[in-house]
């Protein structure tokens, strides 16, 4: 079956071009935890939006053992990190068994596959070391999703990439373009070069997407280590230097993938001019262009709240509206005991918790804090949400900030187990989705744009993809935006912080409990401003129009 591979569903002549997508994480379906957040869903949006438009398309990850992890609670609520093995019934054993080499030791790999049908998603080949036949250490290469031990990293880079790119010759796909997804499977440049025979050959066929708009955030690993673990692919360290135009000690991944791409593509059209100023000073850099990440609205938006707008039936919507809310809440008020009045506006803040994005903002200004949640004339609850890196203590102690914050008021709750599922059904909890990254540290963020999908409203710093979607008061709110360069991160930090107090006071409030009929239309106005713009179909055409195809 799967010598000779092929997309096994008529492909539509359009998008004949053979593709391989390499991605760390794929945020699918709930059932299959092999994503972490943002890269995830992007990825996983990406797949099903090539299923539907039947692309020829097919994508290489990995079956994390452990997945990212699971996301619990200690005895006082804060937050406990479990990792619990995974067992899915609906991937199917290939047969396929391979080696590569990592370290001068072979390592076996076992490849699994997602059919197209069980999730209405691009075929998807998944790579485990987690096999018998390895040694311990070699088992645990596919255990955890971004491994905090650095070889173990290095490891999964290399097997992303090169056990990635050597599936597709046993599979015989042979695809006319790598897509890498990130950085993290740059390895494969050095095994394509052994097998097509020069860097411009490699060059022809890869394509490379970015998601970091700052250079510190690019992965960066000892070049000597890199280079004792096999990542090069047996080459010579000095064809390797001559290769990647560096004498560093430092392997910049993101940089290697901009030097051996054809093209490469920032994830918002802002994130295109970051990294386009962040990289072109280098040599050798491939033209940068930006595609705008988008979601897929079939997975995620919830249709009968599209027929009652396209209806023009506002009873039916606000019922709709309503009927999502409670359900939701059910679920916020099982897992913190806060049981909510969907009546009431209520504030989500849920996304991976990371420094730059802010998580307690809100909370900073005490005094205007206590105001708002005390506030009897329009009433106010707040649901946080969202899983930090398990060994990033520092996004621990936000979110174990905000638990024992939540302790001491009725309207705020902090809820646990942040995947596709609860994301899905604290969107349609949301009267407001509130978005403040730093400014311009957001590559593009997407939870807004499955908000809207379910009838949210975004409040948001003007980064990312926002600056092509919100008009202030028409779809959405956002913090207009200041010199932001000249500005330290406190004077950064309490702008915002005052901005984002001004909005909610004295226009979101009021028009929500006081003008209902406008505030209904401005929720409708993001459904319809996201629905093709910002839906995946859209983003996975444009990387045949612009990245495949050229």
């Amino acid at each position: 079956m799967f010598n000779n591979f092929s997309v096994p569903y008529e492909v539509n002549p359009k998008y004949s071009k053979k593709v391989a997508y390499f991605s760390m994480e794929y945020a699918i379906h709930q059932p299959l935890k092999i994503y972490s957040g943002g890269l995830g869903f992007l990825s996983g949006s990406h797949v099903r939006s090539a299923y539907e438009l039947k692309q020829n398309l097919i994508g290489i990850g990995i079956l994390w053992k452990y997945g990212y992890y699971d996301q619990a609670r200690n005895q006082d609520q804060t937050l406990q990190v479990q990792w619990n093995e995974k067992r899915y019934n609906f991937l199917q054993d290939t047969g396929i068994k391979f080696q590569i080499t990592i370290h001068d030791a072979p390592v076996w790999v076992k490849v699994w596959y997602l059919k197209p049908e069980i999730f209405l998603s691009a075929p998807l080949f998944l790579l485990s070391t987690d096999l018998p036949e390895n040694d311990y250490i070699s088992q645990t290469i596919t255990h955890r999703l971004y491994d905090s031990n650095v070889a173990t990293k290095i490891a999964q880079f290399m097997l992303l990439g090169i056990g990635g790119a050597k599936l597709l010759d046993i599979l015989n796909f042979n695809p006319e373009v790598y897509h890498l997804n990130e950085a993290h499977a740059v390895s494969s440049v050095f095994y394509l070069y052994n097998k097509f025979g020069s860097k411009e050959e490699v060059k022809k066929r890869l394509v490379f997407t970015t998601h970091t708009p700052e250079e510190a955030g690019n992965e960066k690993h000892d070049f000597g280590m890199c280079y004792r673990m096999g990542y090069f692919s047996g080459l010579p360290e000095s064809k390797v230097r001559e290769l990647i135009g560096s004498n560093d000690n430092l392997l910049n991944h993101s940089l290697v993938a901009l030097r051996f791409a054809r093209k490469a593509n920032g994830v918002s059209q802002l994130h295109g001019e970051v990294s386009r100023k962040m990289w072109y000073h280098y040599e050798g850099v491939c033209e940068i262009a930006a595609i705008t990440n988008a979601q897929n609205w079939r997975y995620w938006a919830d249709k009968h709240l599209y027929r009652f707008k396209d209806e023009g039936n506002d009873v039916g919507f606000d019922d709709r509206k309503r009927h999502l809310k409670k359900r939701a809440l059910d679920i916020v008020a099982d897992q913190t005991g806060k049981l909510y009045n969907p009546d009431v506006f209520t504030i989500v803040w849920a996304r991976r918790f990371a420094g730059y994005k802010r998580a307690d903002l809100i909370t900073r200004d005490r005094e205007r804090f206590e105001r708002l949640l005390n506030n009897t004339k329009y009433q106010v609850q707040i649901v946080w949400a969202g899983k930090p890196y398990p060994l990033d203590n520092t996004a621990i102690n936000d979110f174990n900030h905000l638990v024992h914050l939540s302790k001491n008021y009725s309207n705020i709750a902090v809820c646990t187990g942040y995947e596709l599922t609860l994301s899905k059904r604290l969107k349609q909890a949301s009267d407001i989705w509130l978005n403040n990254p730093r400014v311009p540290r957001e590559a593009s963020g997407t939870s807004g744009m499955t908000a809207c999908m379910n009838g949210a409203v975004n409040l948001s710093t003007n980064d990312g993809w926002i600056p092509e979607f919100i008009q202030h008061g028409h779809n959405g709110f956002v913090v207009p935006t200041p010199p932001y360069e000249s500005m330290t991160t406190e004077m950064q930090d309490a702008y915002d912080l005052d901005k984002i107090y001004d909005i909610l006071e004295h226009e979101i409030l009021p028009i929500y409990y006081d003008q209902p009929d406008v505030w209904r239309e401005i929720v409708k106005n993001g459904m319809n401003d996201v629905r093709y713009q910002f839906e995946s179909n859209r983003m996975a055409d444009e990387y045949y129009e612009i990245m495949y195809n050229q």
